[in-house]
């Protein structure tokens, strides 16, 4: 194109006579980029037409020269047949200005331009074919054209017939389509031979152009002897080129099912190379690349044209590709050049011929030249839109508009099934036009791969699919579409000829299915259950209301003649086409181009596997047995070898499995290792099978993790089983290691490790797990056996097999974990991955905290078992350390992702530990002389370190509080232990009493600091139990020592401060419980013990009757307390009542819990009425006394009256040996309350 490049795509036509400057040179062959065409005003009305240059090898355009008058183009100028320098190699090919269609032409164009096919493109085709289709209601011509469907796209390639034919005639090949033909259409048929008259008209053409571009030496001829040469091999080649080359009907190559590799040599196989790029199927993005070689130029499968131009012609968007050729030069930026007989005028076939042709390439002159027999006479300009308006050429713009709507909208409305073969003929001198199915009447021969157009067909289905599938922009809501297309590609093939485009297809199917996401965000993308094939035909969802009358398109198989039964519709008359929207896109989408719906994640991940089966199935079909492999039944299970003892996969074979496997996985980027089939690297089988391989082992692996979220542990250590089998299987194929596939394998032996602990967990459901494990579906062996083609898939069976043993289970959760560590580290992934080694890490510390206290609870139920032997057996030893490791390791991993809270909680059982320890070196309970031994007092210790250390791992309460308030419970119940056992089995044989005391007293103030009473929780009752219970035992310790020790006063008097103030804060304490009544009244019965303790060593009355009333005080606060049992004693007869002969099974069991209660109430309440007793009497005697020495007060007569009274009702009801408890505690209760309103208002004692 050179200069004139803005010439030949052209500027206003019919606006503006001056020419547009030129262009930017462009480099022929290459793509442009997309000008925007022009707008023609033609014969009055507006006819929109924009053609843009998508590619051109056209050499720049040459100037033509103007022939003189009387030039003889019967003689051949010097240049004919000749390449020219100006013209390049393309030259030959725009002067020959051949009009002869390819059978493919339109597929040649289609693979160069997959992007516009399917969605933005209505139809590809030959400029030839556009113009023949919209010449049928002016031409008495007959029509035979191919056509095919793609998305929206219909390919329109022309059919040669008798070509056809003339091959049947030779090969036997396309019998059924010529019987067809004789029998509904043509009986007579024979060949038609071109006339003399055509060859001399294509011959005085072809000279006529290359005397227009042979500039000063246009007029001179070649000499005679040269020129007779000259003129028989240009009727040769024309004759040629009038012939089409149809490819033979696909076979299979015999090199092909032999073996892959023999293709190199000797023929060139006729299926193209497809090379599907290595790709990680836990990655996003496809890198699919499709690869041509060049055994399709044989086929006829090359974009030809000299230009391919994207013409848009009103609504119609058009891919057409023209030779016509293009001139330019002078004031003329380009201009078509025709060659006329003067003595024929121009018809309206011709003016339509040349007005199109002008409009396709956007040519806005028509440079006419006029001949007598071979004489040139004149030349004539002509303008592109007064073509229309010449004299014996006239016709309406709009009726060729309206003809182009009616015809394309009659072949989307038939033409519905992709991957069908159409044919849309019309007999010569016949209005009818008829379409028919050529590919269902191949179906009803013999073979249906006798239709030559199958491949090309199915090779355009897989690259527009392909190329849909690598737009990374793509919208989901056209996955329905690529599987539509895909699926029809596989429908056209032979499984035996073509596996490796039904391997790759069969992956691409494969990967429309996004296996990690959940089904609501399908959904939420776009609607699966909609037709999700809409970018088809827009007219289609505009139109699909319209009613389906005769208006609408009289085409319908209801009017076809009677013996023509075949036609998949009709159009009656020619003549219909030119009535404005006769015919309209009626057309709707097929269901079948939906996206399927999955409603679970086991659906989809099975329908993937079905696609990776069917792909797996013809790479290994085609594949080369060196040494056929034995013979596997696909019926009969692979065996999981499942066995009941753990023996051989216990704690010690597990290591060394371990490490044979990490030695592997560091082989594996280093050894080539072949696979076992005799598969070549690098071959496409090679490459296909590692991706439909590593799609399967991402399908099992999202099985296992959803059967794991619905429980059936069983079915996903099934799916990680194979999962690990497939990965296995890759890494027998492939040398390097990706970083991705190492890190889905990570993920795999993760999810194994997470398995087997849920399994160890739940070991009450081991049947049902066992069952689930043992199933397999039919695919499921089937793809087992395509792996054990390649590999032994044994390298990961110490993680995937199914122990009963509960350690061993624990084992391999944790090796598995440890495995998964191990890759992250030695493959450096552990920087770029910091989320999957948190996790690994925290699973890890997780199953070996689960493996500590397995092993803690084992040495706890050893100790309990040993009842004779005071000594510390070895086994229990042995566990000791194993959890004690365990535990530290599992620090050890939380440590190393700052996981304080997790360390905190193995720190709190590694105290929790350390306290079996100490328990388990106490001596037998029966020996009476038991002392609290070093060895004990060593473990509660460590034990107290562990839980300050957790506490120091969380800092503070606000990061954990739950974590926070439990370690501070456990290390007070710890303190508390301590002291408790150091109080009743005191080591006096060691220690003094007073170091003992302090000791105790130092361990129960550490137990309470660690004792939340204040905090709400459920556990606050509890907190406040323990305070009560460590106030009591020190108030009691320093009551026991007033009694039994005699020191200086000062300590004494401390001592009794000190007592007071335990012995307050118990009952204040047991006061907020509501169910201690016993403890709060053994607590009040020890206060009016240590009253009358102190009243002991009192000498004046005064001072004695001050303690007595304090002590009586303290005796009618104990009203509360027996008012509490006296109501649990009425709601216990009640409940009695109540249940009846109805519950006399239970009566037994409750009576005992309730006697236990009755006697531990009664033991109390004989020693509360002795006291009371006690105190009565002893007041009554002061009273009496002073009362005698000093004269006695109104108030204090009143009293001695009123306990005088009480005394004698206490003592007529401890005399009654008839009275129930209940009774009892109501006399009790009676008295207390005379008790308090005689002393009400008086300023006596405490009150």
């Amino acid at each position: 194109m050179g200069d004139t490049r803005g010439a030949e795509l052209g500027g206003a036509q019919g606006l503006d006579p001056v020419a547009p400057e030129p262009g930017p040179a462009a480099v022929p062959g290459e793509r442009e980029e997309p000008k925007q065409g022009s707008i023609l005003f033609l014969g009055g009305s507006e006819i929109k037409s924009c053609a843009v240059v998508k590619y051109s090898s056209a050499p720049p355009q040459a100037a033509f020269a103007r022939l003189q008058e009387k030039t003889d183009l019967k003689l051949p100028p010097a240049n004919w047949l000749r390449e020219s320098a100006k013209l390049g190699p393309a030259g030959a090919t725009i002067l020959g200005n051949s009009k002869k269609s390819k059978p493919f032409s339109s597929f040649g164009m289609a693979y160069e331009f997959i992007d516009s096919i399917g969605n933005d493109v209505d139809v590809v085709s030959d400029s030839e074919n556009i113009k023949k289709l919209l010449k049928i209601p002016y031409s008495k011509s007959h029509v035979s054209m191919a056509v095919h469907r793609i998305g929206r796209t219909l390919l329109l390639d022309d059919l040669d017939i008798q070509e056809l034919f003339m091959r049947s005639s030779q090969t036997g090949d396309w019998t059924w389509l010529k019987e067809f033909y004789q029998r509904l259409i043509d009986q007579k048929w024979q060949r038609k031979k071109k006339s003399k008259e055509h060859w001399y008209q294509k011959a005085i053409l072809s000279k006529f152009l290359y005397y227009s571009i042979n500039g000063d030496e246009a007029a001179q001829p070649v000499p005679n002897s040269e020129e007779q040469h000259r003129e028989e091999a240009a009727e040769d080649e024309a004759d040629e080129a009038g012939r089409v080359s149809w490819p033979a009907p696909f076979e299979m190559p015999s090199s092909l099912s032999e073996d892959a590799s023999a293709s190199n040599q000797g023929s060139v196989p006729l299926e193209p190379s497809y090379v599907v790029g290595h790709v990680a199927s836990a990655l996003r993005e496809q890198n699919l690349a499709t690869l041509f070689n060049d055994g399709e130029s044989s086929q006829g499968l090359k974009n030809d044209f000299v230009r391919n131009i994207l013409w848009t012609f009103e609504d119609i968007h058009m891919l057409v590709g023209s030779n016509m050729p293009i001139f330019g030069g002078g004031r003329y930026p380009a201009v078509s050049l025709r060659l006329r007989d003067n003595n024929k005028p121009i018809n309206v076939l011709t003016g339509i011929d040349y007005w199109l042709d002008n409009l396709i390439c956007n040519v806005p002159e028509l440079v006419m030249c006029f001949h007598v027999n071979g004489i040139v006479q004149k030349y004539e300009m002509i303008k592109t839109e007064d073509i229309p308006n010449l004299e014996n050429s006239n016709f309406s713009t709009k009726v060729i508009k309206d003809i182009a709507q009616n015809i394309l909208s009659f072949l989307k409305s038939n033409c519905t099934k992709e991957g069908h073969t159409y044919w849309l003929f019309k007999a010569s001198g016949s209005d009818i036009v008829k379409l028919y199915d050529l590919t269902t009447l191949c179906e009803e021969t013999e073979d249906k791969y006798q239709n030559p157009f199958t491949m090309p067909v199915a090779i355009l289905l897989y690259k527009v699919a392909c190329n849909m599938m690598l737009k990374k922009n793509q919208n989901r809501k056209h996955y329905g579409t690529i599987r539509t297309l895909l699926l029809n590609c596989v429908k056209l093939l032979d499984k035996g000829r073509h596996p490796q485009m039904i391997a790759s297809a069969n992956y691409m199917l494969s990967e429309l299915f996004q296996l990690d996401e959940p089904k609501k965000d399908e959904a939420g993308a776009f609607p699966l259950n909609s037709n999700s094939d809409e970018s088809y035909s827009e007219e289609e969802e505009e139109e699909e209301d319209m009613p389906d009358s005769d208006e609408n398109g009289s085409y319908s198989t209801g009017s076809d003649p009677p013996d023509d039964n075949k036609a998949v519709a009709v159009i009656k008359s020619v003549g219909e086409l030119s009535v404005p929207e006769k015919y309209k896109s009626t057309h709707q989408i097929r269901p079948s181009c939906a996206f399927p719906v999955c409603h679970d994640t086991e659906e989809r991940c099975r329908l993937v596997l079905s696609y990776v089966l069917e792909g797996l199935k013809s790479v290994d079909s085609s594949i080369k047995k060196e040494s056929d492999l034995p013979a596997a039944d696909p019926s009969t299970p692979i065996p999981l070898k499942y066995e009941d003892e753990s023996k051989s996969v216990g704690p010690e074979c597990l290591e060394k499995q371990m490490a044979l496997f990490l030695d592997k996985m560091g082989l594996f980027r280093e050894v080539k290792r072949l696979s076992q089939s005799g598969m070549i690297p690098g071959s496409w089988q090679h490459k296909m099978k590692l991706q439909l391989i590593l799609k399967s082992s991402k399908a099992y692996y999202v099985l296992s993790d959803a059967a794991v979220s619905l429980q059936k542990y069983g079915r996903a250590l099934r799916y990680i089983k194979l999962a690990l089998q497939c990965h296995d299987t890759y890494c027998c194929l492939h040398m390097n290691m990706l970083s991705e596939v190492l890190m889905f394998l990570c993920q795999c032996l993760t999810l194994c490790g997470d398995i087997q602990l849920m399994l160890a967990q739940n070991a009450n459901n081991r049947a049902a797990y066992l069952e689930e494990y043992n199933y397999q579906t039919k695919e499921d062996q089937e793809i087992l056996h395509s792996l054990h083609r390649e590999s032994s898939c044994q390298v990961f069976s110490w993680a995937t097999d199914l122990s009963t043993d509960l350690e061993c289970q624990l084992s391999i959760s944790c090796k598995c974990y440890e495995a998964a560590n191990e890759i992250l580290i030695f493959s450096n992934l552990k920087e770029h991955n910091t989320e999957q080694y948190t996790q690994v890490m925290k699973r890890t510390g997780n199953v070996r905290n689960e493996i500590g206290v397995f092993y803690m609870n084992q040495a706890a139920a050893l100790q309990s078992e040993r009842v004779e032997s005071k000594t510390v057996s070895s086994a229990e030893q042995q566990l000791w350390k194993k959890s004690f490791s365990c535990f530290e390791k599992g620090i050890q991993n939380f440590e190393s992702i700052d996981d304080a809270t997790n360390a905190a909680l193995l720190l709190c059982n590694m105290g929790r530990l350390m306290r079996i320890c100490a328990h388990a070196h106490c001596a037998s309970g029966g020996d009476f002389k038991r002392e609290f031994s070093p060895e004990e007092a060593l473990y509660y210790n460590k034990a107290v370190d562990y839980y300050l250390k957790a506490l120091r791992s969380l800092g503070k309460r606000e990061v954990h509080s739950a974590v926070w308030d439990s370690v501070n419970w456990e290390l007070s119940t710890t303190y508390f232990t301590m002291a408790t056992l150091l109080q009743d089995y005191a080591p006096l044989s060691r220690k003094a009493q007073e170091q003992i005391e302090k000791e105790v007293s130092e361990s129960m103030m550490k137990s309470l600091k660690y004792c939340d009473v204040d905090t709400v929780s459920a556990r606050q009752p509890l907190c406040q139990y323990r305070a009560a219970t460590i106030h009591h035992r020190l108030a009691s310790m320093y009551h026991s020592c007033l009694r039994n020790q005699v020191g200086d006063e000062h300590q004494r008097k401390q001592h009794r401060v000190l007592v007071d103030l335990h012995y307050g804060k118990a009952v204040k304490f047991f006061q907020l419980l509501k169910d201690a009544p016993c403890e709060l009244l053994r607590v009040q019965l020890e206060r009016v013990a240590f009253a009358e303790f102190q009243m002991a060593s009192q000498n004046s009355s005064g001072g004695k009757l001050k303690t007595l009333y304090g002590a009586l005080d303290i005796m009618t606060q104990s009203h509360s307390v027996f008012h509490l049992m006296r109501k649990e004693l009425i709601g216990e007869c009640e409940q009695g009542l109540e249940d009846g002969n109805s519950s006399a099974a239970k009566v037994p069991t409750e009576n005992s819990s309730v006697s236990l209660n009755k006697e531990e109430i009664l033991k109390l309440l004989s020693i509360f009425e002795s006291r009371l007793s006690f105190l009565l009497l002893q007041s009554i005697k002061l009273l009496t006394s002073t009362k005698k020495k000093m004269g006695g007060n109104t108030e204090e007569d009143d009293v001695l009256k009123t306990n005088k009274y009480v005394y004698s009702l206490l003592l007529r009801s401890v005399a009654n040996k008839n009275l129930t408890l209940l009774e009892r505690i109501e006399v009790i209760l009676n008295l207390l309350e005379q008790l308090t309103q005689g002393n009400e208002g008086k300023n006596l004692g405490i009150q």
